[in-house]
């Protein structure tokens, strides 16, 4: 089985295939991934769907089961057969599963999503993987409790434990260094971008020139466009806006000022400025293109970081500086507020340390 990329005719819009045995279509897989691409899920989502339901087919190959009679016990089976590094051979030793607890959830969520799909158009009667419960681990009564205590909230049976980590931060003078270490001036404004508004990098790459406000408010609009030709999407699909300060505003002029290249029918902020082929300089700056750029960072500078590691940065430090937790939300455009208190919030012992020290410095003037 192989997943293969295709482009629309007459467009430039990608779609992904998951290829049997056979190199045809899995059919079912294929009317999924079709209604996902028609709700508005970017393209990357939809290849990380292709690549969790061809791992499901593998499986049910393997296990010599038909998708249409599968069951919760065998679903489950699923699970031990994406944690088996080496599968149809048993060891004596202890093995290190070949997938984390995270990808393993999620490839989980990607075949229940399926199968609800397949129920809804009456393919399959579906696969009994949810249950229903009043209010589950809820330790208080929150606001309105009375109206919605008896409402039962639909929970996934099957979802294994993650653990929690916490990716770091990096300090300013490792985000310095990551500048220093760039060899052009858009470069070095993508990373003080990224770590001074906390952007998503679909959201950084989608910019246009009038998304950038200078003057006397010196904010940027992140604005969800369906239409970008480099296949970037802003994943909250909610417009908002990221006041910057005047330094990062200097760095975007020096960057059109000495780099941006003249005469181009572009309006994207981050373009190819050199390209050894000609016909590329002024395309829009593509995932891959950003990938690499942090990986030769990463080398070069000995700082392990990924575009995620400066926006997780950039929620760390309003957190640390005593920011209100729904404005830090709105700044990195969550939905829900308890993701934003789920993802960034990590104190450590410093961070407690300091915390205790301001309050015995207000409880003594106070006395």
């Amino acid at each position: 089985m192989k997943i293969q990329k295709g482009i629309l005719p007459n467009s430039d819009h990608p779609v992904w295939m998951v290829l049997g045995d056979d190199y045809l279509p899995i059919e079912p897989i294929q009317k999924y991934l079709h209604y996902l691409d028609s709700v508005g899920r970017s393209p990357n989502t939809i290849q990380t769907y292709a690549h969790n339901l061809k791992l499901f087919w593998e499986f049910l190959r393997d296990s010599k089961l038909d998708w249409l009679e599968i069951d919760l016990e065998q679903l489950s089976n699923f699970i031990h057969w994406l944690r088996n590094p080496n599968s149809g051979v048993l060891s004596i030793e202890p093995q290190v599963s070949k997938r984390s607890e995270k990808t393993i959830n999620h490839c989980l969520t990607t075949v229940c999503g399926f199968y609800e799909f397949q129920e809804r158009i009456e393919a399959t009667a579906g696969v009994d993987v949810y249950r229903y419960q009043l209010q589950p681990g809820r330790k208080y009564k929150p606001f309105l409790h009375h109206i919605s205590k008896g409402k039962e909230v639909k929970t996934r049976l099957l979802k294994i434990k993650e653990p929690k980590t916490f990716p770091g931060c990096l300090t300013p003078e490792q985000v310095n260094t990551l500048v220093e270490a760039c060899n052009t001036l858009r470069d070095k404004f993508l990373i003080r971008l990224l770590y001074e508004t906390g952007l998503r990098i679909g959201e950084a790459l989608g910019l246009r020139h009038e998304d950038m406000i200078t003057g006397k408010t010196n904010e940027i609009h992140v604005v969800p466009r369906l239409d970008n030709i480099n296949h970037v999407r802003a994943k909250s699909g909610v417009e908002r806006t990221v006041h910057v300060n005047k330094e990062l505003m200097q760095w975007y002029s020096a960057y059109l000022i000495d780099e941006y290249p003249e005469d181009i029918d572009c309006d994207f902020v981050f373009v190819v400025i050199k390209a050894p082929a000609k016909g590329e300089v002024g395309t829009p700056l593509a995932y891959k293109t950003v990938d690499s750029l942090f990986r030769r960072l990463s080398k070069k500078t000995g700082i392990k970081v990924n575009p995620h590691l400066l926006r997780h940065t950039h929620a760390t430090e309003l957190i640390r500086a005593g920011w209100d937790m729904a404005h830090v939300q709105k700044r990195l455009g969550h939905t829900d507020i308890q993701t934003t208190i789920n993802t960034y919030v990590h104190l450590k012992d410093e961070d407690l340390f300091t915390a205790y020290q301001n309050y015995l410095a207000n409880k003594n003037r106070e006395d």
